[in-house]
């Protein structure tokens, strides 16, 4: 297990770099336009104000990018690729089962899992919890018409990141109305690997790669340009 948890850590810092972290850039290119933005031009001049202490058209777009490219632009990314996430680095436990992403023996309880791969703990919506209990009820029927014994226990929902208590009302949901386990951040990857202190050196693993991305320069520029916008300088005093 100790290879395949390596072999993971490995993974996972490709995953990140040659999809968030390009994806991440790219999606920040893009911000030169001011088409990009939805301004609210009242809280486009406070914001500015407030980050910068006065509405220059530099500081307006400071107060428009910096929110995207440091919040919203990587979150989003981070949450729609947990399929490829799934793909690139849990390939080993990839599951056959049609509505289940992943198997795996559970190694604190050591029953088999057939997991649904969330990213994270608000990344669920209402619709996602009948579709997620209508998968477990179809992957359990064919199970047991193939004559494996298999039962709620078997049927868990796992988030890559996060704390139980971080969870929103849709996975509480899943718990409560359906009485399916979901498996949160450490506890999910302790499950999975068997590592009690593997998310932190999954967490670990991933910053390495901040160490390549220094995009100051590139931001500043991007920035810059936004600021040339007509409809920037329009809104700047």
């Amino acid at each position: 297990m100790i290879d395949k948890n390596l072999e993971i850590l490995e993974k996972s810092k490709e995953w990140f770099r040659n999809t968030i972290a390009i994806n991440h850039i790219g999606n920040t290119k893009k911000l030169i336009k001011s088409s990009e933005f939805n301004i609210n031009p009242f809280l486009a001049v406070y914001l500015a104000n407030f980050l910068t202490g006065n509405s220059s058209a530099l500081s307006i777009a400071k107060a428009l990018v910096y929110p995207r490219v440091l919040g919203t632009s990587i979150t989003t990314s981070f949450g729609t690729n947990a399929q490829r996430f799934t793909n690139d680095v849990l390939d080993a436990f990839g599951s056959t089962t049609p509505g289940v992403d992943i198997e795996f023996i559970d190694q604190i309880d050591h029953k088999k899992k057939y997991c649904q791969l969330k990213s994270g703990p608000n990344t669920l919506n209402k619709d996602d919890v009948e579709t997620i209990a209508g998968h477990f009820r179809t992957a359990t029927n064919l199970a047991r018409t193939n004559n494996l014994q298999v039962s709620r226990d078997n049927m868990v929902v796992g988030v890559i990141y996060g704390e139980t208590g971080e969870l929103s009302g849709h996975y509480k949901r899943i718990i409560a109305q359906y009485d399916y386990q979901v498996h949160v951040g450490k506890d999910f990857w302790h499950r999975l690997t068997g590592d009690d202190k593997f998310y932190e050196k999954l967490i670990t693993a991933i910053g390495s790669i901040a160490v390549e991305a220094d995009y100051s320069s590139e931001l500043d520029e991007v920035i810059n340009q936004l600021s040339e916008q007509d409809d920037i300088r329009n809104l700047s005093q």
